[in-house]
């Protein structure tokens, strides 16, 4: 029986303190001096303004409009008795103002919104016969920021045929480009893994976000994201590959309440209900979304029927909003969220009776406040709370649990503060700030080995392990007609259950902590801007470092509708906090004689980052807007996991250094005539050196001398398009096309190698000779025709298998997702009933991610998952 990791008090953990220190910010913030202008809340922005008549007089009534055609917002406000109007929450970005009343010429302006600061707009309409419409160009459209990025509006993502367990990963993946897809909602940014950095209302997010490591926040609290695929500003640090910037929803300026309530049925037995709500008047306001799902497929699964999938999932988000034109702006963002999920099997392991399951439990509290000090002046102040607990439970028999049967509980509680101080004059645009941030880790850990072949001391003469029990000593094999087993490693016998042995069992605690300082500005000067920026970290983990960073980037107007920028940036990237402590414990440092054959030689350190983008963005017309992007990084010390079998527990690792180069772009068609598309592409060169550092690799060998890694991918795109069929009732179709040319894959590197895998894994890479196809019950044991190979893996030719130049790869795949809907079926003014029909995958086409990955493991993309949705606006 697996003895589950005993609990023991934390080491420099969390104390008493630290969180008192929490609390008093937060009163602080609560009691905190008048000021003299309205306040906006930290990590967005507003556009206010006042209409008037050619004598002065205000107008009352007049129609404002505010837009952004490349990302979709649109917000229609009229002029109050004072003839004056306000668009709140806005994310930064560029936006064009449109100002109509009746017996006026129409007006427009351009705001930049790029600050906490209000954007002022005083308006003076002219007397005119009727109102006139402002044509939008492509000059218009185009942003002069050095930093690449996409912006992605709540109106898209609420569009986007995407799995409602993942659905905001998913939603990043389709969108931005460089962005190539792997299991489980999880992504690989720029040819990294992970290195992925959420800002939620400016409060930093750096742990890992998938359905297997924590519970994300809800895409119904989004109002929108600016992805971040250059070089980050000097605010963001520790993980710099993605940066996510988003707004959440606010209930400020809704006197009646608004939202939606909806529910959904769809394949694999899934209900999912979401509902969410915003009210408030001017100064007050909150916004609350609740979301839950059960499924019979959770987790994307070793074969391409579910086997031992079911899942279910519930999330509450709540945002307060207090605002005062004396006391300053509050926003409190609180989040709790739980996931209960089962390990899918392979049929071998269901055969078995393997009931292996995970648990996770997360909330997050986060005060923010603003205060304007002055009319160029800004003050915000983020405070942060949030805490993830993981329960990874074995099987009942741990001998039902194949190759090993193992327990973990763990939990990350993370706490911090950021603080910074813009100030808006002229041509600059200052950012200057600070974050501190503790990190408590605990980890409790136990494992035993329960297949006897897994790490026999003896093979046959054909080199097949032994699954003779008795044998405990390669020495003892020629007496049984047996050979010693090259691959035994005599550190884990003591933990082999099959042969007596008892489970290893892993604890340990620590806090990991980092404090930074940064300065940055934007300048405009004439048709240029500039980002110059300089970043210090500290980072105090299981090792030490520091570095200064330096952050430049300059964006140039070549021409009208064309933008040419250049930014180069220094990081330090902090490692992987998940299960760090026992990744860094398995070396000579730590275990005694490396018990589990990891390459650890003393505890992962940070890594530094030299990294180039070059760009160009072009507008063509009023219809189209490209964005082109080249990138280069080179990392020491570059991250990234190394997963235990199949399961969700991965150990973080680290490579001497990588480097990468990618190619991506985005070309948008804005609505036109009901019609608008995107298209998203990448190609990603992700080459890793050696030696590697930390991990629990005693399963699969390592690469020799410089790879790829399973990040590179040649090329992958996503195109999406969207027709509005009727406005009136919001009659529209979309459909999306993923292809992905194939990540590298695991360790197939001929086809003499993929006829010794078992059945089942020869059936899932669609392995066959001639006209015969294995089966998960029928391998194939020898091929002597030329037409062979496998439908979903590339196999190299024999003897021409490159770790660097011509490794193994996935098969490229198509996959074809449409979603039709109705936004408002009856065609009400308020009430409004919406219907939606989405298909994943729409021709059922049989494909996977990764194939027998040392870092990911295997999994199937989604099959044909039909999902019916019924809900109301109002």
């Amino acid at each position: 029986m697996v003895r589950h990791p005993r609990h023991v008090p934390r080491a420099q953990s969390f104390s008493s303190v630290s969180f008192v220190g929490l609390l008093l910010v937060i009163a602080v913030m609560l009691v905190a001096p008048r000021a003299a202008s309205a306040q906006e809340s930290a990590g967005a922005g507003a556009v206010t303004g006042t209409v008037t008549d050619p004598t002065g007089g205000v107008l009352v009534s007049a129609t404002v409009t505010i837009t952004n055609p490349v990302t979709g917002l649109t917000r229609t406000e009229t002029t109050d008795g004072a003839g004056k109007f306000a668009f709140r929450n806005l994310p930064y970005n560029s936006y064009h103002v449109v100002i109509a009343a009746q017996g006026f010429e129409s007006i427009a302006r351009d705001a930049d919104v790029r600050s906490s600061l209000p954007v002022n707009l005083a308006v003076t309409l002219q007397l005119g016969g009727a109102t006139t419409s402002v044509e939008v160009t492509g000059e218009d459209l185009i942003e002069q920021d050095p930093t690449a990025h996409t912006d992605v509006d709540q109106s898209l993502v609420a569009r986007l045929p995407v799995e409602a367990a993942s659905g905001l990963n998913q939603a990043i993946t389709l969108a931005a480009p460089g962005i190539v897809a792997d299991s489980n909602g999880f992504f690989h940014p720029i040819g990294d893994h992970a290195q992925t950095q959420f800002a939620i209302d400016n409060q930093p997010v750096t742990d890992q976000q998938s359905r297997v490591y924590s519970n994300q926040i809800s895409s119904d609290a989004v109002q929108s994201m600016e992805v971040v695929t250059g070089v980050a500003p000097a605010e963001y640090g520790g993980k710099s590959s993605l940066v996510v910037q988003i707004v959440t929803k606010s209930g400020l300026d809704q006197p009646k309440p608004t939202g939606s309530a909806s529910f959904s049925f769809g394949s694999f037995t899934t209900p999912t209900a979401d509902a969410n709500v915003g009210i408030g008047a001017k100064t007050v306001g909150n916004f609350a979304s609740f979301s839950g799902l059960r499924t019979d497929r959770y987790l994307d699964t070793p074969e391409f029927d579910p086997l031992h999938a079911d899942g279910h999932s519930a999330s509450f988000f709540d945002r307060f909003d207090t605002r005062s034109t004396t006391a300053g702006a509050l926003h409190v963002n609180v989040q709790a969220a739980r996931s209960s999920f089962d390990i899918p099997n392979t049929f071998d392991q269901a055969a078995a009776g393997q009931d292996q399951h995970q648990d996770i439990t997360s909330y997050n509290i986060a005060p923010g406040y603003s205060r304007v000090l002055n009319p160029n002046a800004v003050l915000t102040a983020n405070a942060y709370l949030r805490q993830d607990r993981v329960n990874y439970a074995p099987s009942d028999d741990p001998f039902a649990d194949t190759p090993a049967t193992m327990a973990q509980h763990r939990q990350l509680r993370d706490g911090g503060l950021k603080v910074d101080l813009a100030y808006v004059r002229g041509r600059h645009n200052v950012k200057v700030g600070g974050t501190i941030d503790a990190t408590a880790l605990d980890e409790h850990f136990a494992l035993g080995l329960t297949d006897p072949t897994f790490n026999a001391p003896c093979a046959d003469a054909d080199g097949n392990p032994s699954d003779d029990t008795t044998v405990m000593d390669p020495a003892e094999c020629g007496g049984l007609a047996l050979v010693a087993n090259d691959a035994f490693v005599p550190g884990l016998l003591p933990f082999d259950l099959s042969r007596g042995g008892v489970n290893f069992v892993f604890d340990g605690s620590r806090t990991i902590k980092t404090q930074a300082v940064y300065i940055q500005d934007e300048i405009k000067a004439g048709p240029a801007t500039f980002n110059l920026g300089l970043r210090a970290d500290h980072y105090d983990g299981l090792t030490t470092a520091s570095l200064v960073e330096p952050r430049l980037g300059v964006a140039v107007q070549a021409r009208p509708g064309t933008i040419l920028r250049a930014s180069f940036g220094r990081t330090l990237e902090t490692p992987y906090n998940e299960n760090l402590l026992l990744s860094s414990a398995t070396g000579t440092n730590g275990l005694a004689d490396s018990v589990f054959g990891a390459e650890a030689v003393d505890p992962l350190h940070a890594g530094t980052r030299r990294e180039l983008e070059l760009g160009v963005q072009q507008g063509f017309g009023s219809w189209v807007v490209a964005d082109l992007s080249y990138l280069r990084k080179h990392t020491t010390n570059a991250y990234d996991f190394d997963v235990l079998f199949d399961t969700p527990i991965v150990f973080p690792i680290s490579w001497d250094h990588s480097d990468i180069s990618s190619i991506s772009g985005r070309i948008n068609l804005v609505p036109h005539h009901g019609l608008s598309a995107f298209t998203v592409f990448g190609h990603n060169v992700a080459r890793f050196y050696n030696p590697e550092n930390g991990g629990l690799l005693f399963d699969s060998p390592l690469p020799d001398g410089v790879f790829r890694i399973d990040h590179d991918q040649a090329f992958q795109q996503t195109t999406n398009v969207q027709y509005v069929i009727d406005k009136s009732r919001g009659v529209w179709v979309g459909g999306t096309w993923r292809y992905d040319s194939g990540l590298v894959a695991g360790d197939v590197p001929d086809y003499a190698s993929a006829l010794a895998l078992g059945a089942d894994d020869q059936a899932a890479i669609g392995l066959y000779c001639g006209s015969t196809f294995a089966t998960p019950t029928s391998p194939i044991t020898s091929c002597d025709v030329a037409d062979r190979g496998a439908t979903r893996l590339r196999i190299p030719a024999d003897g021409t298998e490159d770790d660097d130049t011509n490794p193994p790869r996935i098969a490229p795949r198509h996959l074809f997702d449409v979603a039709v809907g109705i936004d408002n079926l009856f065609a009400k003014h308020q009430n409004k009933v919406k219907v939606q029909l989405s298909v994943i995958n729409l021709a059922n086409t049989i494909a996977l991610y990764n194939f027998h990955s040392t870092f990911s493991g295997t999994h199937f993309v989604t099959p044909r998952t039909v999902k019916v949705t019924v809900g109301v606006t109002f």
